[in-house]
């Protein structure tokens, strides 16, 4: 039930005051929708980073909550909006640590005839509370033992295994580092001005080489996640740019991020879901060549043609994305009339719309739903295609887009016969999204060992959050069964999907 409307001030300058404040939040306000509309549905170079956008939203519902809290003056409509508030807030996790607090009244006399009160019940309320970050020092003592009969024996527990020994920081902490920089994006830089406000002078140098010796210790378990993946049956590839300082030519030189990724989720496949990076100084096809090295089976990819050399060694079929299909026709429909693009984004719009209605099933049901309705689109739509190039000049843009579909075709319709392969690779576009934040607050990578450093974190941090695990904790374990010794052939045991419960976490953390 909404609050009832405040009546409106008799005073005419204060109405004019208030119809003025609410003309210029109207404007902001619409200004920020025409914003939206211009990143959704404009041209690259008109539209504005997501990121603003949401700076923008915050802004006005910022706004919006001071104007209620004004009202909230009045007991009427402080009391309905409590309770919407409390109707609306969900219910905090069961697993969060619970702090008590009793509340009782100041006296258990009783008003009316001084006798005691009894207790006989209670109102429970829970809010979400924090305990700031705390740097603290982590005390280990060591007594040593003596025997007074002999007195020549004497007996002291070994130290415990430091990940980076002689040095100051805990296990915990190194992957505190970790998470802020490649979870959190947070430059390093920026982490020792925090360390810095709690009066502890880390320089930037010394986080870093803390990350360098944590990126060294899990390569291992990097490799292994890599080789998991690279034992499946169907993979999702794709690469980003990675700007690398180049000290010879005082610039930065472009590298590239390799992404491969598996989910199969969608079609209620057993495997976890994960996604290793691997670090490359250039986007040679002899780069997935060696980094898929033994792999069989379906390669879901883009339109780089350095894929092709490597289904042409034998034992992969690539299939080839629509959503890089439609995107060609998109910005010609959004450019102005466009008639021919327009139709084809309604054909490609039918297959997305199967796709939205089988999502969840298994492979087998997927395949048979795309034979009964997706298979007469793609018949009707590839000699449409064919014959509606005939019609244009080849070197026009719509004629350059249907080119595109009509090269890659084969690969388009692998997902007709196989319900395991999605329709887009955006599994994998969603997973290097993560990559170009580091990259937009980082700038770049100190050197090529940098970007491997990159890679091998990455991985680990996103292949977490891919199955729902905590980064912080795992990586705390897994440093802290590393400098322990924890054996290779047991690497299997420090994958992230291995951490399989909050509970588990909770143990380690």
């Amino acid at each position: 039930m909404a609050a009832p409307a405040s009546p409106p001030p008799d005073d005419p300058e204060t109405l004019k005051a208030l119809l003025a404040e609410e003309r210029a939040e109207n404007e902001r306000l619409r200004q920020i929708i025409q914003a939206m509309q211009r990143h959704r549905f404009g041209r690259r170079a008109e539209s504005l980073p997501e990121d603003q956008l949401l700076l923008g939203l915050e802004e006005a519902e910022q706004g919006e909550a001071a104007t209620l809290a004004a009202a909230d003056s009045e007991p009427a409509s402080r009391t309905t909006r409590v309770a919407e508030r409390r109707r609306s807030r969900g219910a905090l996790p069961a697993d969060l640590p619970r702090i008590e607090r009793v509340v009782d009244p100041a006296s258990l006399v009783c008003p009316c005839c001084a006798g005691t009160l009894h207790r006989i019940g209670e109102d429970v309320s829970e809010r979400l509370d924090v305990v700031p970050a705390q740097v603290r020092v982590l005390v280990i003592r060591r007594p040593r033992y003596a025997c007074r009969a002999c007195e020549e024996a004497v007996v002291q527990a070994p130290a415990p295994a430091r990940l980076i020994e002689g040095g100051l920081p805990t296990d915990a902490l190194v992957a505190q580092v970790l998470v802020s920089k490649y979870a959190d994006h947070l430059p390093l830089y920026r982490q020792a001005q925090i360390f810095a406000r709690q009066g502890v002078l880390l320089d930037r140098s010394t986080l870093a080489d803390w990350v360098g010796r944590a990126a060294f210790a899990l390569r291992p378990v990097h490799e292994r996640l890599l080789t998991t993946l690279r034992a499946s049956g169907k993979l999702f590839a794709d690469e980003t740019t990675a700007p690398v300082l180049d000290p010879g030519r005082g610039r930065t030189k472009t590298g590239q991020l390799w992404a491969y990724a598996r989910d199969d989720r969608p079609w209620g496949g057993r495997d976890p879901p994960g996604v290793a990076y691997v670090y490359a100084p250039d986007r040679t096809a002899e780069r997935p060549l060696r980094h898929l090295s033994g792999f069989a089976g379906v390669l879901q990819v883009d339109g780089y043609g350095g894929y092709k050399t490597l289904a042409d060694r034998g034992g992969i079929q690539l299939a080839f994305c629509w959503a890089h299909v439609r995107r060609r026709f998109y910005e010609l429909a959004q450019g102005g009339p466009a008639p021919i693009a327009t139709q084809a984004l309604e054909r490609i719009a039918c297959l997305y719309r199967t796709e939205a209605e089988i999502r969840g099933r298994s492979a087998e049901e997927r395949r048979m739903q795309r034979q009964e309705h997706s298979r007469p689109v793609i018949a009707g739509l590839e000699p449409w295609l064919r014959e509606t190039l005939g019609q244009l000049s080849q070197k026009s843009r719509l004629a350059e887009a249907i080119r595109y579909a009509l090269s890659r075709w084969a690969g388009l319709c692998v997902f007709l016969e196989d319900g395991r392969v999605e329709l887009d690779s955006n599994v994998v576009k969603r997973a290097i999204r993560p990559l170009a934040l580091t990259r937009k607050n980082a700038l770049f990578a100190g050197s090529d060992g940098g970007g491997q450093h990159w890679a091998v974190i990455a991985s680990l941090v996103e292949t977490c959050k891919l199955n729902g695990v905590e980064p912080h904790a795992y990586l705390s374990d897994v440093l802290t069964r590393i400098a322990e010794g924890h054996p290779n052939r047991r690497l299997d045991e420090l994958l992230p999907w291995a951490y399989t419960s909050a509970q588990d976490l909770n143990a380690v953390a």
